[in-house]
């Protein structure tokens, strides 16, 4: 009962100080008995560095309506803490660009505009329903959360003999290609004998590459990552995988 009071407190103080008296509204129903929402597991990454920064976290199933909080600021200054542009599970926001987790499940989205380079921050994504609430709190600095979305419309065709022509497109959500350009990785994957074999190839600074070598009559299975240019962050996720069976040569 203190540990739910306690939590019921500290969410109150929170929501007072970014909500004002709309907190009494959110709250109002707030319950001593039950169990409190599980804690949000919060993903943050940069999809276009430096203006396109999002986190994500899963709506629970089975559970009472749940309200979030979301908040941030910077670590090491006493700045006053903004509020986080929440976007709710299926809303079609321009702010929104592809989602880092490919399952089914719903996701809650929110977006974090306008931050500083080279700078610690701290979010805190709060759950709060009629039994109580809980919360995640995590920091980071922008350049360690990098991720470009997967380079698109990835195409594979035949090159002379034996070689294939492997050419995409720039994530469109990287929007500032000329200033942060991106560097790229081809993975490739075919079956021998009916076990899988795998090669990665780059990093490629063009978005086409010439692949020499591979077997006549085989069939490859290609996808290809961006990322940062000088490293920052991670790589994408995999592009659509593209299939093609290398030519037969002529006898």
């Amino acid at each position: 009962m203190a540990v739910m009071l306690v939590r019921v407190c500290v969410t109150v103080a929170l929501l007072f100080s970014v909500l004002g008296s709309q907190a009494l509204d959110l709250l109002r129903a707030t319950a001593t008995s039950g169990d409190p929402p599980p804690t949000p597991m919060v993903h943050c990454w940069c999809s276009s560095y430096p203006n396109v920064t999002l986190c994500s976290w899963p709506q629970p199933s089975h559970s009472p309506p749940t309200h979030y909080i979301a908040t941030y600021s910077e670590r090491h200054r006493h700045t006053s803490t903004k509020l986080c542009h929440l976007i709710p599970p299926g809303s079609s926001s321009s702010a929104l660009t592809s989602s880092p987790s490919s399952s089914s499940q719903q996701l809650w989205h929110c977006h974090l505009p306008d931050l500083k380079l080279l700078t610690d921050y701290i979010i805190n994504i709060t759950a709060v329903h009629s039994a109580g609430s809980s919360s995640h709190l995590t920091s980071f600095m922008l350049e360690d959360i990098v991720k470009p979305d997967p380079p698109v419309d990835v195409r594979v065709s035949p090159h002379n003999a034996k070689n294939l022509l492997v050419q995409w497109s720039s994530p469109p959500t990287w929007t500032s290609l000329d200033i942060f350009p991106l560097k790229y990785q081809i993975r490739y994957q075919w079956e021998n004998r009916g076990i899988p074999q795998s090669v990665n190839l780059g990093p490629f600074e063009n978005t086409k590459a010439d692949l020499k070598g591979l077997m006549p009559g085989r069939v490859y299975q290609f996808q290809v990552c961006a990322k940062d240019m000088l490293g920052l962050g991670r790589c994408s996720d995999w592009s659509s995988p593209v299939t093609i069976t290398v030519p037969k040569t002529k006898p």
